[in-house]
């Protein structure tokens, strides 16, 4: 398929071909959505606990005999239905991680990158080089080329320049191409990339 080739002023300066079996795939929804569980899943600490009766302090000591009082008999003030006992079933570190097969991984990615580029929103550039890091200089690149709306610029490689000048604006990030995402794909209304990116997604797509 063909895509307009763009220069940082959002013109169009020739076209450049993306593989279809990259950017034209079929869009399995099932495989991305589970991509994207996976990923938030894979995202979780799981380091949220709850002390259970033998952990919280106190309570060695019968509150009051077994027998003769006319109360309910009480083994400990630290029981779970005691105020300040302890928690039943309450949540423990454990690890949130799911797994996934790797062509299935990759399917879900061709299959946000057909997405995107089914809606015309990935956007070709020449070269993504500025002077100097400078956020106004590259709301300026961004507004030329998304219009307005969000942007994921992908870099074929570490430029502390472009990453400088995008970190503080709100709707714009940056990623090497070799950390491409589902869940970033599809937060972001536009890609934007360089031709360079584009080789390095075909490298490990293709």
């Amino acid at each position: 398929m063909l895509v307009p080739l763009r220069n940082l002023e959002g013109e169009v300066v020739g076209e450049v071909e993306l593989r279809d079996d990259i950017f034209a795939a079929p869009i399995h929804e099932p495989v991305m959505h589970q991509a994207l569980l996976r990923q938030l899943a894979n995202a979780r600490l799981g380091t949220a606990d709850t002390k259970t009766r033998s952990d919280v302090s106190g309570g060695g000591k019968k509150p009051w005999r077994q027998k003769g009082t006319g109360r309910a008999r009480q083994g400990s003030i630290r029981a779970p239905h005691w105020r300040k006992g302890g928690i039943v079933f309450g949540p423990h570190p454990r690890s949130y991680a799911q797994a996934m097969p790797r062509k299935m991984r990759r399917m879900a990615l061709r299959s946000a990158l057909s997405a995107k580029a089914a809606e015309e929103q990935i956007i070709v550039v020449q070269d993504l080089a500025l002077d100097e890091p400078k956020a106004k200089a590259m709301r300026q690149v961004v507004d030329n080329l998304a219009g307005g709306g969000s942007a994921l610029i992908l870099l074929p490689e570490r430029n502390e320049v472009v990453e400088l000048s995008a970190r503080n604006l709100p709707d714009v990030k940056t990623l090497r191409a070799h950390y491409l995402n589902v869940r970033d794909l599809l937060t972001y209304d536009y890609v934007v990339m360089p031709v360079s990116a584009i080789q390095a997604i075909e490298s490990f797509l293709g």
